[in-house]
């Protein structure tokens, strides 16, 4: 809860992770600027390709603010994508139609070399401009609305930097971890300082939240969630907090589990993003109770709408009534998803 001396912040998002209960809960939904939408679909065929979407700030704040003057969500974030660390330190990034992203794999000692992560933040210098332009525009037109800045997490990105696309198991990445596990550890020391360098010049530009995905966490076994994910994202939060001290983050491990308790001990972060497969309760009573949760509803549900989404909905909010608790979905939302469905659940949400 916010300290007796401090003015609570006029932004629900901003006052649930501060640790305040605050009903309805705000809301916003993973990935909820993209392809469902039609507003997109018409930006995203100017840009030509993902990557120039991203690294054009004009189109890429308008495609960040899309859903905010929609739907009126608690929080706008960034409109980019994970990869772009290591597009900004120089590895080869591509998104192929139909498959998703393509990178030159980093697989030895001298393709780590070739990674510089001192310039990382100099490279996205587009990204942070659209951050300006969003915030910018967020203070004109929804002055309650969050800006959250993010990144993926080193070990999520690591996967897909060493196995070259997307992957059900990561199989490369993980046996780099086991097999060689000082040069992936290498790997994952220049995500942390590259990572450190973007998230806070994001904070520097006008974000007001962070948010770590590792979306790939639960791929791991416990000893190696704690060397991969919860170590990690210890060192990278601690760097943050240094330079942006009261800057509030958020963690997504992904698929987590039992583990999400040692993450929540030991990682620093405010709230934790719960996945779709997880009982919201135990992760409540797993927790200490002024942290913030946020989550998770099933995507799927929002695509089926009716009954069902307005079943689902309700049961997250019976469960989380009386602790500090963000509404959004535990993945991110399907591109067939009908906008008016989307709509529904702000209403319901609203109505708590």
């Amino acid at each position: 809860m916010s300290g007796p001396n401090e003015t609570p912040s006029p932004k629900p998002l901003l006052r649930t992770l501060a640790g305040d209960a605050v009903w309805p809960p705000p809301m916003w939904l993973m990935r909820q600027a993209g392809r469902y939408l039609p507003e997109y679909r018409e930006l995203r065929a100017q840009a030509g390709d993902f990557i120039a979407l991203c690294t054009a700030p004009t189109l890429a704040s308008e495609v960040t603010l899309q859903p905010i003057r929609r739907y009126g969500m608690d929080g706008a974030i960034l409109f980019s994508d994970i990869l772009m660390v290591p597009w900004a330190m120089g590895q080869p990034l591509r998104f192929a139609e139909g498959e998703g992203p393509v990178l030159e794999p980093v697989r030895d000692a001298t393709a780590i070399g070739r990674l510089d992560p001192s310039v990382c933040a100099a490279n996205a210098a587009p990204i942070l401009e659209t951050v300006r332009l969003v915030r910018a525009g967020l203070e004109a037109e929804a002055p309650r609305t969050t800006l959250i800045g993010f990144a993926g997490s080193p070990f999520t990105v690591a996967c897909y930097m060493v196995e070259g696309h997307g992957s059900r198991d990561f199989a490369a990445a993980r046996g780099m971890a086991y097999g060689d596990p000082a040069l992936f550890g290498r790997l994952i020391r220049i995500l942390i300082e590259a990572s450190t360098e973007y998230l806070c010049a994001q904070a520097d530009a006008g974000a007001e939240a962070l948010m770590l995905f590792d979306s790939w966490a639960g791929l791991l076994a416990p000893s190696q969630f704690r060397r991969w994910v919860i170590e990690p994202t210890a060192s990278l939060v601690r760097a943050i907090r240094k330079r942006h001290p009261l800057i509030p983050i958020i963690g997504f491990p992904r698929l987590a589990g039992p583990m999400l308790i040692e993450y929540s001990q030991r990682t620093g972060v405010q709230c934790l993003g719960i996945d779709t497969s997880m009982d919201l309760r135990w992760a409540a009573s797993a927790v200490p109770p002024r942290m913030a949760l946020q989550g998770n509803l099933d995507p799927l549900s929002l695509v089926a709408g009716g009954m069902a989404l307005e079943a689902e909905a309700r049961s997250i909010l019976g469960a989380m009534r009386g602790r500090p608790f963000i509404f959004n979905l535990g993945h991110g939302i399907e591109k067939v998803t009908p906008p008016d469905h989307v709509s529904a659940l702000v209403r319901l949400v609203r109505t708590g």
